[in-house]
């Protein structure tokens, strides 16, 4: 009877392990899961974000190419007439001063917009996180649950077969 007894324990705890197996890697596939729709869904955002003001910069940059060829053209040509010469490249320094302080905003935008992402970024993983404690939790529970009612029926089939 105790041979038969440990037999049945074994049996319930190979059962248990499998369970255990079973559950764990559900719940890490459905956790890695996740995550990775978490990470692909932000790398898009920083590409998108990226994109956008690499875009915004290199229009600017360009406009200011252009600008300043335009100012070196306008050199030649008005090399006998100094003073409007000197107005075109206070112009031409006062345009190359706004472009580089829209570059400047543009940059100070983007590394605002990065800070912000990135927080939000944080707290969105936050929550995933204490969402995966609570789903740990409750499997946990379950675990200790199925557990518990294997073991009295365990108990109750011992002691059903020592009694009869």
């Amino acid at each position: 009877m105790l041979e038969r007894f440990g037999a049945d324990i074994g049996k319930a705890m190979q059962a248990k392990r499998k369970r255990l197996e079973t559950f764990t890697k559900s719940s890490l596939k459905g956790s890695n899961q996740k995550l990775e729709q978490l990470w692909k869904t932000q790398h898009a955002q920083r590409q998108k974000l990226t994109q956008e003001y690499s875009q915004q910069v290199f229009s600017v940059l360009q406009q200011w190419e252009t600008d300043t060829q335009k100012s070196e053209e306008q050199e030649e040509k008005l090399n006998n007439l100094f003073r409007q010469q000197q107005k075109l490249f206070q112009q031409a320094r006062v345009v190359q001063s706004q472009k580089l302080k829209t570059i400047r905003d543009l940059y100070d935008q983007f590394v605002k917009n990065m800070d912000e992402m990135e927080k939000s970024h944080e707290s969105f993983l936050q929550g995933a996180q204490v969402e995966l404690k609570k789903e740990m939790a409750m499997l946990q529970k379950k675990i200790m649950m199925d557990t518990q009612q294997q073991e009295m029926a365990t108990v109750r089939k011992s002691l059903q077969s020592m009694l009869f």
